[in-house]
């Protein structure tokens, strides 16, 4: 299976970006490129193609690249923030989603992708500061060979900074950042926040962060194979290894 991935390099004014949860740290903007060129050299070493979007260097957040675009299948379906300083970012991402069906989220709904989980044909939507009913609506209707299940987030930013997905289709996260676990057919807590957060790579291949080394070891227990990048930077803006890039896929519906 071929894999293109969309990566969007951070922009200027990336310490003045968002955060809702967490306290404001300062950031090393030099430190955060090196970061993001070696998240990129991860992917491409796993032979992925990388494509560069056009910058976005008025928009601080537009480094979180997952976050304007949910793609499904041949669908992508371009989103609208419930952050008004966020919407911008969808501008330039067309270009990079030749060939597929374009869609949008249009007022007065609301989404960002970082709140899509895509488990096989299931979609998890998490619904809260960012993502609204009518949004959640919308994406069902763009998306009409997928179940659309909405998720309540009320103790993180977005659905994908509390669970992720393993290759099996186990949901995994850090239980105080939950809302409901019972909403997955299948839960497994993991021992740190970082820890709830995998990009799947292929095979028993999971990214994830330098920042959960007790979850890196469980999964190695579990046989899977753990590719870990250092992204304290944007972590320290709400960021996780799944919004700094979009993964388009030759075949439909994978997580």
């Amino acid at each position: 299976m071929s894999i293109t991935v969309l990566v969007r390099r951070p922009g200027p004014r990336l310490a003045d970006g968002l955060i809702s949860h967490i306290e404001r740290l300062p950031i090393d903007p030099a430190l955060a490129s090196r970061q993001w060129e070696s998240y990129v050299e991860a992917l491409a070493a796993q032979g992925w193609r990388v494509v560069e979007v056009e910058p976005a260097d008025d928009c601080p957040d537009a480094v979180f690249v997952e976050d304007p675009v949910v793609v499904y299948g041949k669908t992508a379906v371009l989103a609208r923030s419930g952050a008004p300083e966020r919407q911008p970012e969808t501008e330039g991402l067309a270009a990079a989603l030749d060939g597929y069906d374009l869609r949008r989220i249009e007022a007065p709904g609301t989404l960002d992708g970082g709140d899509v989980l895509k488990i096989g044909s299931t979609v998890y939507v998490g619904r809260g500061d960012r993502t609204n009913e009518e949004g959640i609506r919308q994406l069902a209707a763009h998306l009409p060979d997928a179940t659309v299940v909405p998720v309540p987030v009320t103790k993180v930013l977005h659905l994908k900074s509390a669970v992720t997905a393993l290759p099996d289709g186990t949901v995994i996260g850090y239980p105080p950042l939950v809302d409901d676990p019972s909403v997955f057919a299948r839960f497994m807590p993991v021992p740190e926040e970082g820890g709830s957060h995998v990009v799947l790579l292929g095979g028993n291949r999971v990214l994830m962060a330098a920042s959960a080394p007790a979850t890196a070891e469980l999964f190695r227990e579990l046989g899977l194979s753990p590719v870990v990048v250092d992204i304290s930077e944007f972590e320290k803006l709400e960021g996780c290894v799944t919004c700094l890039s979009v993964r388009l896929r030759d075949s439909a519906a994978l997580p």
